[in-house]
């Protein structure tokens, strides 16, 4: 009897360890595919970034300036937990060139430009954050 509950004791270890295992490698896995996700953005909208402040250190949008070819896409990702926009122009005099809409958080928005330039950029619910696209 005291052989069955060590060898009882022994296999129930066994399973709890073969489960959490399992498990830890579930939530790595799990971890990986959002960091590749992040990845594929090029600018991000930081947590905290629908408060004022983020201006003063210049990181509503993460990078606020950003380099690119003529025919290269850019794609901003929403990392907040508030709505966010993508709007060309400034608050006092949106251009139109383009507009994101509200993006939800998590939400990505991809624009390709064909043009060389300076495309400034802000976000119409939180008008302290602004960026700019340099295309050339």
């Amino acid at each position: 009897m005291k052989k069955l509950i060590i060898f009882a004791g022994i296999s129930l270890t066994v399973i709890m360890v073969l489960i959490f295992s399992t498990q830890v490698q579930t939530t790595n896995s799990d971890e990986s595919q959002n960091i590749v996700a992040d990845i594929n953005a090029d600018i991000f909208m930081p947590t905290k970034s629908s408060r004022p402040g983020c201006e003063e250190t210049d990181s509503c949008y993460i990078p606020s300036v950003i380099k690119i070819n003529v025919g290269d896409s850019v794609t901003w990702k929403n990392q907040d937990v508030a709505f966010h926009s993508v709007t060309s122009g400034s608050y006092e005099n949106p251009d139109g060139l383009f507009d994101s809409g509200h993006l939800d958080p998590n939400q990505l928005f991809t624009l390709q430009f064909d043009e060389a330039g300076d495309y400034d950029y802000f976000c119409t619910l939180h008008p302290w954050m602004k960026g700019t696209v340099q295309v050339k």
